[in-house]
């Protein structure tokens, strides 16, 4: 049967009412916790979606945060404490209630404790309140506690807290407003995906370069103005090539590194000795610059001070000492570090290496970015502007999955620092 000219149409509801009750709260499937609202009915979970007036997300949610709702109503998910019953790894079990279970593990745990307490290992999977099971485990008395992310990516966290007392990772974004060449190492599309979407649109409409080192070209690499197939796990010794090139095109940001790093202090040269390697300090324990002014050794926290970055210097007591940054030169700028080097290890020709590290220096120094924003440095000095360096490098959970992931954080940490990268705007490290 046809409908006839004049018959009503059907009207179709395209947003029916389906909850009695919206919860708002963040998603948990990602460390990027986006904002959501969970749809109830009769007390159960019907839907999820993205909330729009969240900060990190706006509205914007990926396919986990929709699978959100089978952490509730998956027919895996355990109801009750499973008890082996069989051999261990026949996988069979039995389910007990947990006062049994209690019980069981208070017994196994008292004999442990009695015995030696460092038996246990205890480990957490990812939730919020790894602070507490850590402190108990260290009541307990057992050093062998970890939890999800020393699994995953935690090395990351640490190699630039290490570096820079802060990390990207997923806790510090790049400026995707000012950013106008960004590289991205090892990030998988379900890692603080929502944000870095909405950024990398935001970065493509401005124009700006975008350039993905992975080994597959999927998701981020997909959209990518250049993909690079680099070897996995040989991320550290591309970036330590970048630096290379740039310290010998002089492409450092000296009064960056003078300013707000550590590397003019001076380190002290005592082969064979416990204080080699060793920072030089003073009777208070301030760390020590040899002032190029008055050409002796000063507090190199102090504002008038101009520190030197290379030669060597003879303290009062007779050590030799050098400025961290001629170490740091003298080591990278090994030919061991060289383009040529590095594409025996990670793949990526040398020329490639090179142009990179090439238009790196050109944004970073023939593009910087000025803003007439007066500001205050850590040190009291006054700047009646703010300069930045518009590169963005960015990574996540493929650099850290190797056994070499802190000291490659480290690397990816240390490239944008030679060229005062760190300085807002430009970039956004937490």
């Amino acid at each position: 049967m046809t409908r006839g000219y004049f018959d009503p149409i059907e009207e179709i509801d395209t947003s029916p009412t389906i909850s009695d009750e919206i919860k708002e709260t963040t998603c948990y499937m990602c460390a990027c916790r986006c904002g959501i609202k969970v749809h109830m009915k009769d007390g159960g979970i019907r839907y999820i979606e993205g909330n729009r007036d969240h900060p990190v997300n706006k509205g914007v949610l990926c396919a986990k945060g929709s699978a959100g709702i089978m952490n509730h109503y998956s027919p895996a998910r355990l109801t009750k404490p499973l008890k082996r019953v069989g051999d261990r790894g026949q996988a069979e079990f039995k389910e007990i209630e947990w006062d049994e279970a209690l019980e069981l593990a208070s017994t196994w745990l008292g004999d442990i404790r009695k015995s030696d307490p460092r038996k246990l290992a205890f480990f957490t999977g990812r939730d919020q309140s790894q602070a507490l099971t850590g402190w108990w485990a260290s009541q307990f008395g057992t050093p062998n506690h970890a939890a999800h992310g020393g699994f995953c990516s935690v090395n990351m966290a640490a190699g630039g807290i290490y570096t820079i007392g802060g990390s990207f990772w997923e806790f510090g974004e790049p400026d995707w407003d000012l950013t106008k060449y960004m590289l991205m190492f090892g990030v998988a599309e379900d890692h603080d995906s929502n944000p870095i979407k909405a950024g990398l649109s935001k970065l493509k409409k401005n124009g700006a370069k975008f350039v993905s080192l992975n080994p597959i070209r999927t998701g981020y690499s997909a959209i990518a103005d250049e993909w690079i197939g680099i070897r996995p796990g040989t991320d550290g010794k591309f970036v330590l090539a970048l630096v290379h090139e740039l310290l010998k095109a002089d492409k450092i940001d000296l009064e960056y590194i003078v300013r707000y790093t550590n590397l003019p202090w001076l380190v002290i040269q005592n082969p064979g000795e416990a204080d080699d390697g060793l920072f030089v300090r003073g009777i208070d324990d301030e760390p020590i610059c040899w002032d190029t002014g008055t050409n002796q050794a000063a507090d190199a926290r102090l504002a008038g001070v101009s520190p030197a970055l290379t030669g060597s210097f003879t303290m009062e007591d007779g050590r030799k000492a050098v400025p961290a940054f001629a170490l740091m030169a003298e080591r990278y700028l090994d030919e061991s570090y060289s383009p040529e080097e590095a594409e025996k290890e990670t793949g990526v020709p040398a020329r490639t290496i090179r142009r990179i590290a090439a238009e790196i220096a050109d944004v970073a120094f023939e593009q910087q970015i000025e803003i007439d924003q007066p500001w205050t440095d850590w040190a009291g000095r006054k700047h009646d502007k703010m300069i930045g360096r518009p590169i963005t490098m960015h990574a996540m959970r493929g650099i850290s999955a190797h056994s070499n992931g802190f000291h490659t954080c480290r690397a990816i940490h240390l490239a944008p620092d030679s060229i005062g990268q760190y300085r807002l705007p430009g970039w956004l490290p937490v």
